[in-house]
């Protein structure tokens, strides 16, 4: 990966939830869509790693863009294709990803 180590940013638990309450974060889930199907963090949307296209990551004024997928891996993948295709403004990732999501307990949308 090509990523320079100070372009990530992470976005833990804390600051994911309240980014997600108040509207401030666009939650990108880079996951298969039947693994989205399965269950997914509420109100996050889908745009799988294996068909990723980084012109479809929104861009709204104000609203900032954090990736996700099941472990933290794949939202990795996914941050390096974005700004491989110019989209510097998308920096963020959950590393904690899905899995990290239910392990704290936090409701999940079917």
């Amino acid at each position: 990966m090509t990523l320079a180590i100070n372009t990530v940013e992470n976005v833990y638990l804390d600051e994911l939830k309240k980014g997600l309450a108040d509207g401030s974060i666009l939650l990108v889930d880079v996951r298969e869509p039947n693994e989205f199907a399965e269950g997914r963090i509420p109100g996050s949307v889908l745009n799988p790693l294996q068909k990723f296209d980084p012109k479809a990551l929104p861009s709204v004024p104000g609203k900032r863009v954090v990736l996700s997928c099941r472990s933290g891996k794949r939202s990795l993948t996914a941050l390096d294709l974005a700004h491989k295709a110019g989209r510097d403004d998308v920096r963020a990732h959950f590393p904690g990803g899905f899995l990290g999501w239910v392990k704290a307990g936090e409701k999940i949308e079917v």
